[in-house]
């Protein structure tokens, strides 16, 4: 059932075509599989015209919705959740930039969560019924298409790890340590870095109460792992973060 907020209204807006291309966009090379030709990316283009800018708190889409398309995260931050049956919201995922969006639906046609932008974001439209035609002549991209949706599969079996056999310390630690990852990934300091997320929606990601989450952050801070400010953090012994959840450093070159 789809459900509705009175107080959260989406402002989409939307943008001229030519508001920015695939082909030079510095989001490429996570959109778009690596060995895409420019004739190939001009096709991908036709599709990506619509672009869509979110306010902090508006929503993408609502549970509930009929699937039409998936969105591909140009700017921004967004929240992945579910209502469960006595109001309680639980935070399935957070998303970033260069990352596809809306994949929830495919197999029912049908959103089963909702999507919430956690800071003012700007998302390329992906009309599915075409994606699924270009991919169709497009071998790569439907090789790329498969190796998203696996992704996300192997993201949520991660999830089930952390919850299922991890201590608050090395949930919150393997939390700190993947968005570190995905920062450096995009080019950004894998160090320092903001926290678009409340400590609740961590809390309510990870299984833990907010409590907990302070607490284990203050934890850190006084022992010197981490220094936090607000929502500004920095990793300062990743090493030891590694070794907590059960990974080696890498060998200095």
């Amino acid at each position: 059932m789809q459900h509705t907020h009175n107080n959260q209204v989406q402002r989409a807006i939307s943008f001229p075509p030519a508001a920015v291309a695939c082909s030079s966009c510095n989001l490429r090379e996570f959109c778009l599989p690596a060995d895409f030709t420019e004739a190939e990316i001009r096709q991908l283009e036709t599709l990506t015209g619509l672009k869509r800018a979110y306010r902090r708190g508006d929503y993408l889409y609502r549970s509930g919705a009929r699937f039409a398309s998936l969105y591909a995260i140009r700017t921004g931050f967004f929240k992945t959740q579910v209502l469960h049956e006595d109001g309680r919201e639980q935070v399935t995922g957070f998303q970033m930039p260069g990352e596809i969006i809306g994949l929830d639906a495919i197999s029912t046609d049908v959103h089963t969560c909702d999507a919430v932008a956690l800071e003012d974001s700007e998302v390329c439209e992906l009309p599915f019924n075409r994606l699924e035609e270009l991919s169709r002549q497009l071998p790569t991209l439907q090789r790329h298409l498969h190796k998203i949706m696996s992704r996300e599969i192997v993201r949520d079996q991660g999830i089930m790890l952390l919850l299922g056999s991890m201590r608050a310390e090395e949930r919150l630690a393997a939390f700190l340590l993947n968005l570190s990852q995905r920062f450096a990934a995009r080019g950004y300091s894998p160090n320092a870095f903001r926290l678009r997320m409340t400590r609740q929606e961590i809390g309510s990601y990870l299984g833990l109460k907010l409590e907990t989450v302070s607490r284990t952050l203050s934890y850190f801070q006084e022992n010197r792992l981490i220094d936090v400010h607000n929502k500004s953090i920095e990793l300062i012994d990743m090493p030891r973060l590694l070794r907590l959840v059960g990974q080696q450093p890498a060998a200095p070159l």
